[in-house]
C-alpha cells in the first residue's frame, strides 16, 4: 500500500468518526419533547370515544333511513319501534359528547407542560376540532329528537310535511358529514404532533 493510499484511508477513517460523533451528539443534546402521560391517556380515551360518537351518529342515519324503508312497504308499527331506537341512540351521543369534554378539558390542562411549541400547536388544534364536534353534536341531537317527533306524528296521524321532514334529514346528514370531518382534522392534528414529539 503507498504512502498516498493510506492518507486516503486516514481521511475517510477520521471524516467518518467525525460524522459519526456529529450525529451521536446531536441525538444526545438534542432536546428531547415532553409530554405529560396523562395527556397521553386523555387522547386515547377521547379517541375511542370520539370514533364511538361517529359510529352512534352513522348508525342514527341507518336506523332513519331503515324507517323510511319501512314506511314505504307499509310496515308502520315496525317503523315506530325504530323511533325509540334513534331517540336513545340521540340521548348515548350525548351522554359520549360529556365524556369526551372531559378528556379535552385533562388535555388542554397539560398544554403547559408540553415543552415543545409545534407539538402544543398541533395538540391545540385537534382539541379545537374536537370541541367543534361537540358543538355541533348539540345541535345534531336536538334535530334528531325533533325529526322523531315529527315522523311519530306522521307515521300515527299523519301529520307534517314531507317536505318538512326531508329538510331536516338533509340538515342531520349535514351534521353527520360536519362531525365525520371534524372527528377526522382532529386525527390529522395528533398525527402531526406524533411526528414532532417522535
Amino acid at each position: 500500500m503507498t504512502i498516498r493510499s493510506r492518507r486516503i484511508y486516514l481521511f475517510f477513517g477520521i471524516f467518518t468518526v467525525f460524522v459519526l460523533a456529529y450525529f451521536v451528539l446531536r441525538i444526545v443534546f438534542t432536546p428531547r419533547v415532553n409530554v405529560p402521560q396523562d395527556f397521553y391517556d386523555a387522547r386515547a380515551k377521547g379517541a375511542v370515544i370520539a370514533q364511538n360518537i361517529v359510529n352512534e351518529s352513522n348508525g342514527i342515519a341507518d336506523t332513519v333511513n331503515t324507517m323510511s324503508a319501512l314506511e314505504k312497504q307499509g310496515k308502520i308499527s315496525e317503523a315506530l319501534t325504530n323511533i325509540q331506537t334513534v331517540k336513545d341512540q340521540a340521548k348515548d351521543i350525548k351522554a359520549l359528547a360529556v365524556d369526551l369534554s372531559k378528556e379535552l378539558d385533562r388535555m388542554n390542562a397539560d398544554l403547559p407542560d408540553i415543552n415543545s411549541e409545534e407539538a402544543r400547536q398541533a395538540a391545540v388544534e385537534s382539541i379545537a376540532d374536537r370541541l367543534a364536534l361537540i358543538s355541533r353534536l348539540i345541535t345534531y341531537t336536538d334535530e334528531v329528537n325533533h325529526l322523531a317527533g315529527m315522523l311519530e306524528l306522521h307515521f300515527t296521524k299523519n301529520v307534517g310535511r314531507a317536505a318538512d321532514i326531508q329538510k331536516l334529514l338533509n340538515d342531520i346528514n349535514g351534521d353527520v358529514r360536519a362531525v365525520n370531518t371534524f372527528n377526522s382534522q382532529a386525527g390529522q392534528a395528533m398525527d402531526r404532533f406524533d411526528k414532532i414529539v417522535r
